[in-house]
């Protein structure tokens, strides 16, 4: 996952970011406590935490394997489990693509020249790389039954939830929804008959299409969720470097690094040359949701919908968005955008100029926030 470092606004100490080798490497005035090593703060990015969680209890927990409740989605056709947390293991069990494990704990792999070290302990019996697995949970969610007219923005709130034509288990499946996806709905309709509440989700890319998915599956933001970060600091002192030589993402106010995200940037192939172009950028473009099909950047040849937290800067359609179809940061691998996790695309979409009021399916100006990406 990408490693993600939210600073509030508080005297915890200047962060220097000196050195992002293979996985990462920071040297930092905060101390680590005896409770949080630095070993459980990569086993924590594992699971994309950091920028939600913070130094607490629960991060502890969790960087020890402990979070309750965490599963984690199978995103390749097939994977293998192994003995130890190392492609040169002996593997053990094979699973197949959207399979939901139980990840019972987090580790860090000895080799020291992989870009991403992360593994994760399945269900007690063995290991699995981390780029091939989605974290997800299981969160079933109370129902909305109404929606002002521009819709409610929502995100999948369990692995996966099947879109279908009509309101109907049985109607024709149309896509399937996963985890952290973000989507806009219209309506809300209840089966009295098979008590069965349904969301009527609107298509963002193509008009007049629409597809009904079980209520309980998806969270509907509040606005308060949705306000921007640190709307105090004044634009002009807000600016974002892209690393391509360290797949990293940096956010300053001024000179201060107040986040950091391991990323996946554009590569060469196997249809063509998909390299994420260096300059100067502006981010005048976002959407919390997109339907990324028929010639969009995030990966060609795929139908993708409710891609999160999008963030343009420029024509072409290089943006910045969450990933939801691999987990495999720290490396090229994209057709030109800049992947990061979905808590990660999250927190730049919220803190980036111009404001997108969360009514709204967009907002489209000639100004935004600095970007500049470097070699």
């Amino acid at each position: 996952m990408a490693v993600s470092i939210c600073v509030p606004p508080m005297p915890v100490g200047s962060i220097i970011l000196r050195r992002w080798e293979h996985w990462f490497s920071f040297t930092t005035k905060m101390s680590f406590s005896d409770s949080l090593t630095r070993r459980d703060f990569l086993k924590l990015a594992g699971l994309g935490l950091t920028t939600v969680l913070g130094w607490n209890a629960t991060a502890t927990r969790a960087a020890s394997g402990l979070f309750p409740n965490q599963e984690g989605r199978v995103l390749k056709n097939s994977i293998q489990l192994f003995e130890y947390p190392s492609f040169d293991s002996v593997p053990i069990k094979e699973q197949w693509k959207d399979i939901i494990l139980p990840i019972t704990g987090i580790t860090v792999s000895k080799d020291k020249t992989a870009y991403n070290r992360i593994w994760y302990e399945i269900d007690e019996e063995g290991y699995a790389y981390s780029g091939e697995i989605q974290p997800v949970q299981t969160r079933l969610n109370s129902v909305r039954k109404r929606h002002p007219k521009e819709g409610s923005l929502a995100e999948v709130t369990v692995p996966y939830t099947d879109a279908r034509e009509y309101p109907n288990e049985d109607s024709k499946h149309i896509y399937r929804l996963y985890y952290e996806t973000t989507h806009w709905i219209i309506e809300t309709i209840v089966d009295e008959e098979k008590q069965k509440v349904w969301y009527k989700l609107r298509d963002d890319k193509w008009k007049n299409e629409y597809y009904h998915v079980p209520a309980e599956h998806l969270r509907i933001f509040s606005k308060k969720e949705l306000a921007p970060i640190s709307p105090e600091v004044p634009e002009y002192k807000k600016s974002i470097e892209v690393r391509l030589s360290q797949q990293l993402v940096i956010a300053y106010e001024g000179l201060r690094p107040v986040f950091a995200a391991r990323a996946a940037t554009g590569t060469r192939l196997r249809d063509g040359s998909y390299y994420t172009p260096q300059g100067i950028f502006t981010t005048y473009y976002k959407r919390p949701s997109r339907h990324m099909a028929d010639g969009n950047l995030a990966y060609n040849g795929f139908d993708l919908p409710g891609v999160p937290w999008v963030v343009y800067i420029n024509e072409s359609g290089i943006s910045f968005h969450g990933t939801y179809w691999h987990n495999d940061y720290g490396a090229p691998r994209s057709h030109g955008c800049i992947n990061l996790t979905p808590q990660a695309a999250k927190w730049l979409y919220l803190w980036t100029s111009p404001t997108v009021k969360p009514e709204k399916e967009y907002v489209y100006e000639y100004s935004g926030t600095h970007v500049e990406i470097v070699e």
